[in-house]
């Protein structure tokens, strides 16, 4: 790798998607693990789902819960929660404050890598 290609990136700053109302999130790589932060509005629309990745969720910013396979966890900033490959969970802020979480997965999501094409010249 071409050391002169690294960069201090912010996630204020990188590429964001919007999911749905109330939901965004930008994304960040290295070579086996793919680091998603997740903007989540009060009020969003929850959606359960699954996936075959393990995910471990770290919250930045609020307070949320989560359902993983019908159990509900609270978590707050700086909790962090394990939800297994293939569980079915969502999550959704409580209160009225934006909640900012961080989805970290390993190995790469590959549905996932249209949020990191602005590190292509990295990789």
């Amino acid at each position: 790798m071409d050391i002169s290609l690294l960069a201090t990136r912010y996630w204020d700053a990188m590429p964001r998607e919007d999911v749905r109302p109330g939901v965004s999130r930008c994304a960040f790589r290295g070579d086996q693990v793919l680091l998603v932060m997740n903007w989540l509005e009060p009020g969003m629309e929850v959606r359960p789902h699954s996936h075959p990745f393990e995910q471990v969720v770290y919250v930045v910013q609020g307070q949320m819960n989560f359902w993983v396979e019908g159990k509900e966890i609270e978590v707050a900033k700086g909790g962090v929660l394990r939800i297994p490959p293939d569980a079915e969970h969502c999550g959704a802020p409580i209160g009225d404050e934006t909640v900012m979480n961080l989805d970290v997965f390993s190995p790469i999501r590959e549905d996932y890598l249209h949020l990191v094409e602005y590190q292509a010249a990295e990789f």
